[in-house]
């Protein structure tokens, strides 16, 4: 409170933030993957908000592994995501004789490293029950072994 006797700005996000009634909505999406490379999740993704009934709040997609990740890559032109194969290539190539773990292949340990200099876990937010992505942003689940694999995406949104 000021010296008058009216509420802060902060503390009055405050009381909005505590008047809100929050929900939490979990789901295990499973995927296969094919090759290396990217895979478009966006709707499936979408499908788990909008399943979930929140309209307001926050989304966090969490990849449960350790040779593949999630990116939010431009969605508009493949160059991008090429590119971005190419780059990944350069800093973590297959087969680099300095690896010591190669237990399941050459592609092993890059696709170790690839996982680690990308992500596992975005957060985007939510409003009127749409993930609030840019016009030109997608979101994209990258394998980055040689062969396919199953994976399993954990959805979980907060909100209400």
């Amino acid at each position: 409170m000021t010296a008058s006797g009216q509420a802060s700005a902060s503390t009055q996000m405050c009381m909005l933030d505590y008047s809100l009634r929050t929900m939490i909505e979990q789901k295990i999406l499973e995927f296969r993957t094919k090759v290396r490379g990217t895979t478009d999740i966006v709707a499936e993704i979408q499908r788990a908000v909008t399943a979930s009934g929140i309209k307001k709040g926050l989304c966090n997609v969490f990849l449960q592994h350790t040779s593949a990740s999630l990116i939010l890559c431009e969605n508009a032109d493949p160059d991008v995501r090429r590119d971005l194969e190419m780059l990944l290539q350069r800093l973590a190539p297959d087969g680099d004789p300095a690896y010591v773990h190669d237990t399941e292949g050459p592609d092993d340990m890059a696709a170790h490293a690839r996982s680690i200099l990308t992500s596992n876990s975005l957060t985007i937010p939510v409003d009127e029950g749409k993930l609030m992505l840019g016009t030109w942003q997608g979101l994209y689940l990258y394998e980055h072994r040689h062969a396919g694999h199953a994976r399993s995406v954990v959805v979980t949104v907060m909100g209400g």
